[in-house]
């Protein structure tokens, strides 16, 4: 299926990778729709070319918007991404990441949307590694995040195997670079680049030993876009393969800043993996995909970026 020229919504398109997924669908000629809360998103960041709904994917007005828009395609990155909140408050996780997304994918089944591109999580599904994990390799219930974002994904398939509703899994790595939330958890390179630029002190969980797969928001777009257009309905992990610890990442900073790097020491939050790394060879032999950036290079344009919103 080639999505060029299509009609496309997406869900959470005024946040971090969806703003960046939402200029890329525009330059490709796409007509864009928009559906964001605004709760981490930020409406500067919608393209100008993309109509707008702020409206939560919960509600209940949601299978208007599909009844008046008639999406071809649906690329659904809408979510609750914080797993410590997930275990603060278990029901509005289930609530955003659970039915939120069951009210998304049942108005592209009433309303003929021909495809739907659903971002996942990786590391929260695989739990701990020793290795770079694989799409066959069991689902671990790492935390109620990762429960419900896997619930979310066997809608998914549950509705292809029914009704034949085109579909993609991208269980996506750490995504970081340009619009990152600063709030967000899993915004670590995000955050400290921002408070190292500033002086400021951040805050380091546990002893920095943690490893994550990071992986920069220009090639996961490049993803979504391929596994979009693929035409396959199955699971993708879109990661670099690599580990890389937090302490790991304090260093680059601080040789790409330069000066030290200032951090406080906290505990390890509940629920969160230790190591993780995601296999990306699937993707690379079924969609062509593999990561072009190095993470140092991903940092200083991540850097750039800072900079240039201070001026």
């Amino acid at each position: 299926m080639n999505i060029k020229n299509k009609k496309v919504l997406v869900t959470g398109g005024a946040g971090f990778i969806g703003s960046n997924l939402v200029d890329a669908l525009a330059e490709r000629g796409d007509e864009v729709v928009v559906i964001d809360d605004l709760s981490s998103g930020k409406r500067e960041y919608i393209n100008p070319a993309a109509k707008f709904y702020h409206i939560d994917i919960c509600s209940e007005k949601i299978p208007e918007i599909f009844a008046a828009e008639k999406f071809d395609i649906v690329f659904h990155l809408a979510a609750q991404i914080d797993v410590a909140r997930s275990v603060k408050d278990p029901f509005f996780d289930n609530k955003v990441n659970a039915f939120g997304s069951l009210n998304i994918f049942l108005s592209c089944l009433k309303y003929g949307v021909k495809r739907i591109v659903f971002t996942s999580t990786g590391g929260a599904l695989y739990g701990d590694v020793t290795a770079p994990a694989r799409e066959e390799d069991p689902v671990v219930s790492s935390s109620l995040y990762a429960i419900h974002k896997h619930t979310a994904e066997r809608y998914l398939e549950m509705k292809n195997r029914l009704y034949g509703q085109s579909y993609v899994i991208l269980r996506l790595a750490n995504v970081y670079g340009p619009r990152q939330y600063k709030g967000a958890e899993t915004g670590v390179i995000s955050i400290f680049t921002h408070n190292a630029a500033k002086g400021i002190p951040s805050i380091l969980y546990g002893d920095g030993s943690k490893t994550r797969d990071y992986v920069f928001v220009d090639d996961v777009i490049r993803a979504i876009i391929l596994a979009a257009d693929s035409g396959h309905n199955d699971i993708f992990n879109i990661g670099s393969g690599r580990e890389t610890s937090t302490m790991d990442i304090i260093n680059k900073i601080e040789r790409i800043v330069g000066g030290k790097f200032v951090f406080s020491a906290a505990a390890d939050k509940p629920g969160e993996v230790l190591r993780s790394a995601l296999d990306h060879g699937k993707a690379k032999r079924m969609l062509g995909w593999e990561p072009e950036l190095d993470l140092e290079t991903g940092i200083r344009k991540t850097l750039d970026w800072l900079k240039n919103c201070q001026q």
